[in-house]
């Protein structure tokens, strides 16, 4: 009775309806092709500053996958409480609903968490450029794996979707989920990676892992004009004040096939005169979205 009524209602085309999420427990039957493990991973924090705030909560949810994006079983999960050793502030409980009483005495389970991350071949995280850097302070085999962004790592834009909040995405793909406790967010997170794209109708596992596996260029500016700051922002670019030995410029983050274009631009529009050549890192998703880069 109640679908019938949905499908009424969506049929006028005054109407959208939204169901509430429900994890599942696989997405394909199981095959014949070859399958690898990948984790959903989300934290809760204390706050924005890797070098000042700590990790409150870490869930990690691991699936099996093909290299086509198919998405199969769901493995047991981790979820682990973390005492940060100071007061949460009161920000971080409303957004995430942790208290200081649900963490004390609570720490993560680091040979539980060790043991998912061997038999993973890659972890993806909503915004990875957050979840990254904590969990490298967290554990050093964070740093010794694949990372991937379903921000990021997903041309969400072009697909017709310009709003990129997990809560959002999953508006948009017909569903809602109580969010910011990691497990759930996990869980959401690789519902909408089962799901096709709008426009192009590939698989949104199949395109983050194509971008995942590209090299990225970091372009450095260096010795721009100090008045085309504002032209290199409106760009994209990032400013490093050159902390822990880093460069101390304007840099962006490139595709190698965008260089010889950006190249272009910072001599037309940039630099007084040419520049041959300018310094940059190339990296891949072993370093991708890491402090380290």
């Amino acid at each position: 009775m109640m679908d019938e009524c949905i499908k009424r209602l969506e049929a006028s085309g005054d109407y959208r309806i939204i169901k509430r999420f429900t994890p599942v427990a696989a997405y394909c039957e199981a095959n014949e092709a070859p399958k690898r493990i990948g984790i959903f991973l989300d934290t809760e924090t204390t706050g924005l500053d890797v070098d000042t705030d700590k990790v409150i909560e870490l869930a990690m949810v691991p699936f099996e996958f093909d290299a086509a994006g198919h998405i199969y079983r769901l493995l047991p999960e981790y979820n682990g409480l973390n005492d940060p050793g100071m007061p949460i502030p009161e920000i971080a409980r409303q957004i995430t609903g942790i208290t200081d009483e649900m963490v004390k005495g609570q720490s993560i389970d680091v040979e539980a968490v060790k043991k998912l991350l061997s038999e993973a071949a890659i972890v993806i995280a909503h915004n990875a450029r957050f979840d990254r850097p904590f969990c490298e302070a967290l554990l050093e085999e964070f740093k010794d794996i694949s990372w991937a962004c379903s921000i990021a790592d997903v041309n969400w834009q072009e697909e017709g979707i310009e709003g990129v909040k997990l809560e959002f995405l999953a508006y948009k793909y017909g569903f809602f989920f109580e969010g910011h406790r990691a497990t759930i967010d996990c869980q959401a997170g690789i519902e909408i990676l089962s799901r096709p794209l709008p426009i192009s109708g590939e698989r949104v596992l199949k395109r983050l892992l194509e971008h995942a596996r590209r090299t990225d260029v970091r372009l450095w500016a260096e010795g721009a004009p100090f008045e085309k700051k504002d032209d290199l922002r409106k760009r994209g670019y990032r400013w490093s004040a050159g902390e822990n030995g880093k460069r101390k410029a304007w840099y962006k983050d490139l595709q190698e096939e965008q260089l010889e274009e950006e190249m272009r631009y910072l001599n037309e529009f940039i630099y007084p005169r040419e520049v041959a050549e300018l310094p940059m890192d190339r990296f891949t998703a072993m370093l991708r979205y890491s402090s380290r880069v």
